[in-house]
């Protein structure tokens, strides 16, 4: 089966910018840097058409004509715009229409569908108009009507479709699904609005995705948008399912490696950074010891693999890894080795399979103190954020109907955030530059200062390009890939459930207290009611769990 993604670019024709406004983002199309690698031989992956079972096959349509478009409300008030898919391969039909604000480049796509079973998609029956611009009085470019598609019985629409007039859509226009090949889905992103942020009780357009998202979870998300008058209301759309848990889309062994080798990221340390990563095995061969619960006085040196390690289980407190016990290895050792520095990768299916997410793990021996903002004034905050061993990620997000790139996640702490491709620094052809907070190692997708608080006070993250990175694709190891079943071997230190560091309780108090004295009177209350709000986590010295302990392992990234 060819490739079903439009290679045109058209998107948006610069004829219907009005000639007294100003460009926006999104009348220009993003494309990566470099062109795609041509993947190794494989069953689905990369193919365009992925199978979904009972009959429904889609794939990825990313050629568009707008329809209709407002130049106000929805981010930094620029408005948004509507499309509708063009150029479907053949028997390929619209599923539905596709919106984004104004203030990205234009970077879409929607699922089109294929029936294969006659009995998989059929018309819909009827429209109802959800909603139409005729009253508002904002800038837009003609007017606006969204329609919802009436289904026939045991049939689910799952998107709307858009006009630039009055008159219902043809019966024809779109199709909708059969009820047990969809899963319910939910908002995602916000995409417009009429006001210039979303208001929970008015019209607004946002993105979808499917309810349940995990290893998995079958629900494949279709691209397209959902236009409400409130939040309260359930979500009138559903996303179509992948019923046989097809994962012959996902790549082979071969088309992983070329895969990560034209995606991975670039990591840069800020200029001060004393606390670099390093490998996994350099970190057991350097004096890294495990203890045991009730017999600390004897702890255990790591093997290289760790292969000594606890195995399964729980984290029970039973069981932590700590530092060398000498003062001058274990000062060595805090600082790493990026010459010795290895990321890992776990690759899982998600959305149905119909994307690969390549989770790239980052070891470091130990996590730096914090740093604190307080107004004008930068206050080191001693031990508060300190603790031994530290794991943070970035997530590829790739289609395995082309094997386009088509999001980063950056763990930031206990949470983080997904980035469009469009809104990324590239280096190296298609590799995302990725940034690493001072001692804390949050990453982010662009240099700065990032401030964890509110109100001028709170924990400084600072990032900046220098001397010290990482080319994660010079030292990788896939250390997992769990639809691969045996063809990989995970490392026995994988399954170790407890503690990378141990756990270490100190005076909160004493700590502040050390810090009240640089501050003026006026700012130390704020402060302290700051420091206190933090999570725990921060508050103490506590080693995390390893990669596979989190929940983002079996799950999608928060």
């Amino acid at each position: 089966m060819g490739n079903c993604l439009s290679s045109t670019q058209s998107a948006v024709n610069p004829n219907v910018i009005s000639k007294n406004r100003k460009a926006l983002p999104i009348d220009a199309s993003f494309k990566l840097p470099a062109p795609l690698p041509s993947w190794p031989p494989g069953e689905g992956f990369g193919n365009g058409v992925i199978d979904l079972g009972d009959g429904l096959q889609v794939c990825q349509v990313s050629s568009f004509n707008k329809v209709w478009a407002t130049h106000e409300g929805g981010p930094d008030n620029l408005g948004a715009s509507f499309f509708e898919p063009s150029q479907f391969p053949q028997g390929f039909s619209m599923l539905g229409s596709y919106s984004q604000p104004n203030n990205t480049l234009f970077y879409g796509w929607v699922l089109a569908g294929r029936d294969d079973s006659g009995s998989a998609l059929k018309q819909p029956i009827d429209y109802t108009l959800v909603w139409s611009s005729e009253a508002l009085r904002i800038k837009q470019d003609g007017v606006g009507y969204i329609w919802l598609p009436s289904p026939p019985d045991g049939y689910k629409a799952v998107g709307h479709v858009v006009t630039n007039s009055p008159q219902k859509p043809p019966l024809g226009k779109t199709r909708c699904v059969r009820s047990d090949l969809t899963d319910e889905c939910e908002i995602d992103s916000w995409i417009w609005g009429p006001g210039k942020e979303s208001d929970p009780n008015g019209f607004n357009v946002y993105s979808l995705l499917p309810r349940n998202r995990g290893t998995r979870a079958m629900g494949v998300c279709v691209g397209t948008f959902v236009a409400q008058n409130t939040l309260t209301a359930p979500v009138s759309l559903a996303c179509v399912k992948n019923v046989v848990s097809n994962l012959s889309c996902m790549p082979n062994r071969n088309q992983i490696q070329t895969i990560f080798q034209a995606y991975s990221p670039w990591i840069y340390f800020h200029p001060d950074e004393q606390f670099l990563p390093s490998s996994v095995n350099w970190y057991f061969k350097n004096g890294a010891f495990l203890y045991k619960k009730g017999d600390e006085s004897r702890p255990v040196p790591i093997e290289s693999d760790g292969s000594n390690l606890p195995q399964g289980g729980a984290e029970d407190d039973m069981y932590w890894l700590d530092l060398p016990v000498d003062e001058g290895e274990k000062d060595r050792v805090k600082k790493g080795n990026l010459q010795e520095s290895q990321v890992y990768l776990h690759i899982k299916p998600m959305l149905g399979a119909t994307f690969t997410d390549v989770a790239v793990w980052v070891f470091y021996p130990f996590n730096g103190p914090s740093r604190a903002k307080v107004e004008f004034i930068n206050i080191p905050l001693g031990k508060i954020g300190e603790h031994v061993g530290d794991w943070e990620h970035v997530t590829l997000r790739i289609s395995n109907f082309n094997g386009e790139l088509r999001g980063v996640y950056f763990s930031e702490h206990s949470g983080g955030a997904w980035v469009k491709p469009s809104e990324l620094e590239f280096q190296d052809g298609n590799k995302a530059v990725t940034y690493s907070s001072l001692h804390g190692h949050a990453m982010y997708a662009k240099p700065g200062l990032v401030l964890q608080g509110r109100g001028g006070i709170g924990i400084r993250n600072d990032t900046a390009k220098s001397k010290k990175f990482m080319d994660t694709g010079t030292n990788s190891l896939v250390v997992a890939a769990e639809y691969l079943g045996t063809a990989i071997n995970e490392p026995p230190w994988l399954d170790y459930s407890r503690k990378w560091g141990p756990k270490i309780t100190y005076d909160i108090s004493e700590e502040i207290k050390k810090v009240d004295k640089l501050l003026p009177g006026k700012l130390k209350s704020a402060f302290d009611k700051f420091i206190r709000s933090l999570p725990n986590e921060v508050l103490r010295e506590e080693g995390p769990t390893g990669p596979k302990m989190k929940r983002n392992w079996a799950g999608d990234e928060v």
